[in-house]
């Protein structure tokens, strides 16, 4: 398992002790880290020479024995870059969840909002559907009451056959009187039988009358009902057309929605070809970047090859007296210098070269590591899906800005372990001049290499000025692509959030033309549970006009037939009276 320790050393009277690996933090999974509880130390391998206070990465077996050790510094930089870049995903993923709470809580409102307008035109239709059924029931009254009415009638009709068959038998009785009349038979009136018969055949007259009274209350009554359910049927139908102009234009709405879906639709493909158009740039100034850092790489070979041509040129000199050294050393002060003093001066010089070259050593072969991470990433992108494509392409460039941070650091490193080179080599050759270790010289060595010395200087300048141009130029490059990155992740979050608001708005929208389309069925059949129900009332309304016109005449016969009894019944009266004798 592996620890974030600290180096302590324990000192006692007779010396500084053995190191101590002070436990920190321990790594659970390859991002997550936890802090050890309490003061547990292991015992530091012999190898182990770092410093009092030094932070190192300590890799401990089951039986807590350290199997490796190495310097934190470079491993807190990478766990830093992950957690930068953790947190960077966090803040999009926070930003993200929370575009996502306010469409929810925007398309949650807008469904309450539809739901209570659906809510509401639900019980329109339901109180709609109510009366028309309370109609129908009337319309069932009416039927029944039209049934009454033509059961009156037929009734009107047979007390009509009766009193005509009592007209008839009163205009046989007449009749014969006149005929009696006509034969001059003289009598002294009519008999008490023949008054009897005439007197029944009025009274028959008189009952066979019907009253008109009797048929006109249901009548009026039938007619009221007959008004009042129009006048349902009116405020019915002009509900209906209310609700037909407000779903009508519930539709046009709708239809602008879909006007507006389409163009949002639009603007999405749109979005998504820039996106496309950022990672295709993305990709151009990556590969040029890796460009860069190869001709980088080409000019770093370059520079170290001119660096060990001019140490051989040194080292060829230096088996001379004759030397000509770099203006940077003090060759007169050298010269003076007590020869201890300057064997001191080049030991310090070779071991600061070692510690150095043995850092530059490490770093290189890291640098290799993470090259060869970054192959084996590349191959894996070669071989994977388009979805896992993305996830590696993510990884292999944090990989290569590792890399990258890695090399630029080592840019620097090599420079100042190749002058610390220099300084060393021209500190020997003035030593070893003073110790009379110098070789017999040829007539080679007599040619002056000076002005050599100066042209790889120039060209080691040169060079490293064109590393510099090029480092400052992938500089740049890395910005703008880290500047693109930072654009690319937000037009992703945005294009992901904008094709979620579309999605829901077209689902919303859709669920508002199947509601809108039911409505609109509820509403036709209202309207054709209206159209037979009109003309149900329509017919009533002509029976019932057509009764009263009957009703009318059969007043004015009514009358007509008690005017000619009464005038009969008076002229039975005066012809049946007796004789009046004079005295």
């Amino acid at each position: 398992m592996l620890y974030l320790a600290e180096v302590q050393k324990k000192t006692g009277f007779i010396g500084s002790g053995k190191p101590e690996f002070k436990l920190l933090a321990c790594q659970r999974s390859e991002n997550s880290w936890s802090a050890v509880t309490g003061d547990e130390t292991l015992v530091a391998p012999d190898d182990a020479s770092y410093n009092a206070g030094a932070l190192v990465m300590v890799d401990v077996s089951g039986n807590r024995q350290v199997q490796r050790h190495y310097e934190a510094g470079r491993s807190l930089t990478t766990i830093l870059q992950n957690f930068s870049n953790l947190s960077k995903k966090s803040k999009t993923q926070e930003e993200e969840i929370e575009q996502w709470k306010q469409s929810l809580t925007f398309q949650s409102q807008e469904l309450n909002r539809r739901e209570l307008e659906l809510e509401s035109r639900q019980e329109q239709v339901e109180q709609a559907e109510a009366d028309l059924e309370q109609l129908d029931a009337q319309r069932q009254e009416l039927d029944q009451l039209r049934q009454s009415l033509e059961q009156q009638q037929e009734e009107l009709t047979r007390k009509n056959q009766d009193l005509e068959g009592a007209w008839a038998h009163l205009n046989g009785e007449m009749r014969r009187l006149e005929e009696q009349r006509a034969e001059g038979v003289t009598t002294a009136g009519l008999d008490a039988e023949q008054v009897a018969n005439l007197q029944g055949a009025l009274n028959r007259l008189t009952e066979a009358v019907m009253p008109v009274e009797a048929l006109r209350d249901p009548l009026t009554h039938a007619t009221d009902g007959l008004n009042y359910h129009q006048g349902l049927l009116g405020d019915y139908r002009q509900a209906l057309e209310g609700q037909r102009q407000g779903l009508e234009q519930r539709q046009q709405e709708l239809d602008q929605q879909a006007t507006q879906l389409s163009q949002r639709w639009a603007d999405w493909r749109q979005a998504e070809a820039a996106l496309v158009a950022k990672r295709e740039d993305l990709k151009l100034r990556q590969q040029a970047v890796k460009t860069q850092q190869e001709q980088i790489q080409t000019l770093t070979d370059t520079l170290q090859a001119q660096a060990n041509l001019h140490q051989k040129i040194y080292d060829l000199l230096n088996t001379t007296d004759k030397v000509r050294l770099s203006k940077k050393v003090d060759v007169a002060a050298l010269e003076a210098m007590d020869l201890d003093h300057l064997q001191t001066m080049v030991g310090d010089l070779e071991k600061d070269l070692e510690k150095m070259s043995r850092f530059v050593s490490d770093q290189e072969e890291e640098l290799a590591l993470e090259q060869q991470a970054i192959d084996e990433i590349q191959l894996k992108i070669e071989q994977a899906s388009e979805f896992d494509r993305l996830q590696l392409e993510t990884e292999i460039e944090e990989e290569q800005d590792r890399y990258q941070m890695l090399n630029e650091t080592l840019v620097g490193q090599r420079r100042n372990l190749l002058e610390r080179e220099e300084l060393l080599s021209q500190h020997q050759a003035v030593l070893r001049r003073r110790q009379g270790l110098t070789v017999e010289e040829t007539p080679v060595s007599a040619v002056d290499l000076e002005p050599l010395l100066n042209t790889i200087d120039a060209q080691r300048q040169q060079t490293t000025d064109s590393i510099q141009a090029l480092e400052t130029e992938v500089k740049k490059t890395q910005d703008a692509i880290g500047q693109l990155k930072r654009e690319i992740e937000g037009a992703e979050a945005a294009l992901t959030t904008h094709r979620a608001e579309v999605e829901a708005f077209e689902a919303g929208l859709r669920q508002q033309q199947q509601d809108l389309a039911g409505l609109m069925g509820k509403l036709a059949v209202c309207e054709e549970l209206l159209n037979p129900a009109q003309e149900s009332v329509n017919g009533l309304r002509q029976s019932l006009e057509n009764l009263a016109g009957a009703v009318t005449k059969l007043q004015e016969v009514n009358d007509y037939q008690l005017q000619a009894i009464a005038e009969l019944r008076q002229t039975v009266v005066s012809v049946g009276a007796p004789p009046v004798t004079a005295s």
